[in-house]
């Protein structure tokens, strides 16, 4: 297997695709991308010629290119007995439900903090709208993990978890976690520890940060 992956600081979607094949421990190769200006087009442009999205994260198994970071983390669990996800219906379905709320953006709030600002040395204040929208994944979280019992959301480690390892280091590294949502605080920082994520971050902060022009203006982007 081949994964072509986005440059480390830039590619949140590649990072949840990289994370899951990780966790559910599989063999692949990894092919970086670069996604940083000049060299943007051309390198996207080279990934059209075998996946049809024309965008990262894709990866090949043999003949066949899957082409969404989502579809990639389900695979990876197909590949283990569907171990990534909770056995029981409805707790897989919420798993599901978290899943397709962080593939859409969180409402909105992960395309105003990008990745990129992550590596930021100086951020901007969030916006009311981010910090409220930051205390609603909050909520949603902690409630996951009374009900689980943790220390995952689902109870042992799934793909909703490691689908939201990217918007915890860009939320909340702008917005302070509450002490009424402690639960949710020891909870990131255990996946933050995880072998896996210390590996992406620490090929990520070698990297030159990308700044990206509307970051400072705030708000919706």
């Amino acid at each position: 297997m081949i994964l072509y992956s986005g440059t480390k600081n830039a590619s949140s979607w590649s990072f949840r695709a990289w994370l899951a094949l990780k966790e559910a421990g599989l063999r692949f190769d990894l092919k970086s991308v670069d996604l940083t200006e000049p060299a943007r087009g051309d390198a996207l442009a080279a990934v059209a010629r075998f996946s049809p999205s024309a965008s990262v994260p894709a990866l090949m198994v043999d003949d066949v290119v899957i082409f969404d970071s989502m579809a990639i983390m389900e695979y990876a669990n197909d590949r283990v007995g569907g171990d990534l996800l909770p056995k029981e219906s409805k707790a897989r379905a919420v798993a599901r439900s978290l899943l397709a709320w962080q593939h859409s953006g969180v409402t909105g709030l992960c395309p105003a903090l990008s990745f990129e600002s992550v590596f930021y040395e100086n951020k901007r204040d969030p916006t009311a709208e981010e910090t409220a929208d930051a205390k609603r994944l909050l909520a949603a979280w902690c409630d996951c993990l009374r009900r689980s019992g943790g220390p995952y959301l689902m109870g042992s480690l799934s793909l909703a978890d490691l689908a939201f390892v990217p918007t915890i280091m860009r939320i909340f590294s702008h917005v302070a976690v509450p002490t009424r949502w402690a639960e949710a605080a020891t909870w990131m920082d255990l996946l933050l520890q995880r072998t896996s994520v210390v590996e992406w971050m620490e090929d990520a902060r070698r990297l030159d940060p990308v700044y990206l022009p509307d970051y400072r203006d705030g708000g919706r982007v």
